[in-house]
């Protein structure tokens, strides 16, 4: 059975990947009538780090075969494929803990966890892939180089929407502003995100949900302020969108006393 182990160790903030049983980099392989179905890392949501605290997440998946089943891993990883990835998390046990559902059948998991600065830099922030490998009791086995595509995204967060002056007189100019951030994996610290399209909403006393009143670009340090005029009592806030690389954000919203 061809078999590739990924074994990694933090150099510089990344994870080097050196193959210890390595055929060239290949498509998924897969002998017999093993299969593998239900992948999923992190329940299907992305997962989204702050600046400095770790996150540990679950990837687990189904493995059948007519003879039962062997063992499985699998590695998260960043890059093209395995063989070339930039970064890479491990698993917390390997192989994974498979527990029998049938004879032929067994869920199999593992907990990744993702550290800022060590396997979790910026420019590996976006799509991730999953790889794995699972072997049956007659050494059937399937590899899969992609087995699920999903997202490791840096947080980003909004200041408290301010709307000013308040109370106002009805057809005044209100200003409303905020400030935009994101995380920084490598420095540690949440930094102005400049440049992105933030979206200011209002929802009117006893609405039950926000309009969008018009779309205001960041500064360079981070910071949202435009203008409105006001007309009924009710709320302002801001929400970001997110990116390819960052996850969205919601302001709380500011009541404002229109007279």
């Amino acid at each position: 059975m061809r078999k590739r182990v990924a074994l990694g160790a933090a150099i510089t903030g990344a994870l080097a990947l050196t193959a210890v049983i390595a055929p060239a980099a290949q498509a998924d392989d897969k002998y017999g009538n093993i299969s593998v179905s239900g992948v999923s890392v992190n329940g299907g949501k992305a997962i989204v780090l702050g600046s400095t605290a770790k996150k540990t997440v679950k990837l687990s998946f189904t493995v059948t075969d007519n003879s039962g089943v062997k063992m499985a891993t699998g590695y998260l990883f960043h890059g093209k494929n395995i063989d070339t990835a930039d970064s890479a998390v491990l698993p917390s046990k390997d192989p994974f803990t498979c527990k029998k559902v049938t004879s032929t059948k067994s869920t199999c998991s593992a907990n990744f966890t993702f550290t800022p600065g060590s396997n979790a830099i910026n420019k590996v922030a976006g799509t991730w892939k999953t790889w794995l490998i699972a072997q049956a009791k007659d050494n059937n086995y399937v590899q899969k180089d992609n087995a699920r595509s999903f997202k490791v995204l840096r947080a980003s967060q909004l200041a408290g929407t301010n709307a000013a002056p308040e109370p106002v007189k009805k057809g005044a100019t209100v200003t409303v502003t905020s400030k935009l951030t994101r995380a920084n994996w490598d420095t540690g610290v949440n930094g102005g995100f400049g440049g992105q399209p933030v979206v200011l909403q209002f929802k009117a006393k006893n609405a039950s949900s926000y309009k969008t009143v018009k779309t205001v670009k960041s500064s360079s340090t981070g910071a949202l302020s435009t203008t409105v005029k006001a007309g009924v009592d009710g709320s302002y806030r801001y929400v970001f969108a997110g990116t390819a690389a960052t996850a969205a954000s919601n302001a709380a919203g500011d009541f404002i006393d229109v007279k």
